[in-house]
């Protein structure tokens, strides 16, 4: 796993990870925030019982999820970390499964990450995704997920 802190945001990833399921592709891609500190143990958690609860919205695009929780369940930070799944994972999405990339963001409160999901979604339209699952390295990947948060 490699991770960085830029000036605001805290960036990891990991490729090639290993994931069972949906919940383990979830908890892989929180527990990177958890691991460099944005997030508590709690964080983590609440990202799967989110899915649970509300099922498979978080799947936002073809092969994309994006997993998060609510700033009091124990954001401590801004965060962004990524993985990218060494086998693609079904979350239960009409649409858009099976999922091969997972992100996590965190946000301390309500409006810090709207400047951050805005920067990811140009990214991904600009080819971020396709990147991230052709980075050979946990470090080049948090290299393309540092050029999403200098540009939020």
């Amino acid at each position: 796993m490699a991770s960085g802190v830029g000036t605001s945001t805290c960036v990891a990833a990991q490729v090639h990870v290993p994931a069972g399921d949906w919940a383990a592709a979830v908890t892989a891609a929180a527990q990177l925030l958890c691991d460099a500190g944005a997030v508590s143990e709690h964080y983590v958690e609440r990202c799967v019982e989110i899915v649970h609860d509300h099922g498979p919205y978080i799947v936002v695009a073809p092969g994309i999820a994006i997993a998060h929780a609510r700033p009091e369940d124990g954001a401590h930070e801004l965060g962004l970390s990524s993985v990218s799944l060494a086998a693609p994972v079904r979350f239960g999405h009409p649409g858009n499964d099976p999922v091969s990339l997972v992100f996590a963001f965190s946000s301390p409160d309500r409006d810090a990450h709207v400047g951050l999901v805005a920067a990811l979604a140009r990214a991904l339209t600009a080819g971020l995704a396709d990147r991230l699952r052709a980075a050979p390295t946990d470090d080049a990947a948090v290299e393309l997920l540092r050029g999403v948060t200098d540009h939020e």
